[in-house]
């Protein structure tokens, strides 16, 4: 996370806290104390009204003039269920994001419906969780991204193992299970494998280009055509 982006994300969290801690900064933005003690400099010389002290926490001495989102009570609602449904399915990156997108209209909404928003009793649930599945699709999500070759140790169903190259297109959730659906190397077709059936996934150095008849979009025009 660049410092200029850190600090914006420090002034949010205050703004929604009456006291807060280095040490609870530290561990929500994955840094060291010591860096939040200097990022607390940075804000209170460049005039965020920023007080308190190491040890006890800080605070902003009053509120920042900022203009009100124009968000209805359902639409706060659906952006509060969605941001958690992120947060547990999606990923440790945009988890985290989800979060991040929470506090900024939390800081910023009308008192009225910002206390609607943390009264919320729309949840989105995982049972037993995995930390490698999330890494798995912190790995795809990337790889989709940047558009570079996924190689796959993969194991179906029915206990087959197999390694695939894959140029990866999209990924789709299910409702308890995310899909990858990729250009299979291997098979020279359309691919789809389950997150949770990735052994490893690991990102090449190599990038692919979409070349015709090998893209997203011909992959979807696929699954609606009628068989001749």
């Amino acid at each position: 996370m660049r410092r200029a982006d850190r600090l914006f994300q420090i002034v949010q969290i205050l703004r929604n806290r009456r006291l807060v801690t280095a040490k609870a900064l530290a561990e929500r933005l994955e840094v060291s104390e010591r860096t939040i003690y200097r990022d607390i400099q940075v804000l209170s010389l460049s005039g965020i009204p920023v007080e308190g002290e190491a040890g006890v926490g800080y605070a902003l001495r009053h509120s920042l003039d900022v203009p009100p989102l124009m968000f209805s009570a359902a639409e706060l609602e659906a952006l509060v269920v969605g941001a958690r449904m992120v947060k547990t399915w999606a990923g440790t990156e945009l988890g985290r994001s989800a979060q991040s997108v929470l506090d900024k209209v939390t800081a910023v909404v009308p008192t009225e419906l910002r206390d609607r928003l943390e009264r919320s009793k729309l949840f989105a649930l995982r049972f037993s969780p995995r930390e490698d599945l999330d890494v798995t699709m912190d790995i795809c999500r990337n790889a989709l991204d940047a558009k570079r070759v996924l190689h796959l140790d993969y194991r179906r169903g029915d206990g087959e193992f197999s390694q695939r190259r894959i140029r990866p297109l999209g990924l789709y959730f299910w409702g308890n299970v995310w899909t990858l659906v990729g250009w299979c190397e291997l098979r020279g077709d359309f691919r789809n494998f389950r997150l949770d059936r990735i052994e490893r996934a690991l990102v090449l150095d190599e990038a692919f280009s979409e070349d015709a008849g090998q893209t997203l979009q011909d992959f979807i025009r696929s699954m609606h055509c009628t068989p001749q």
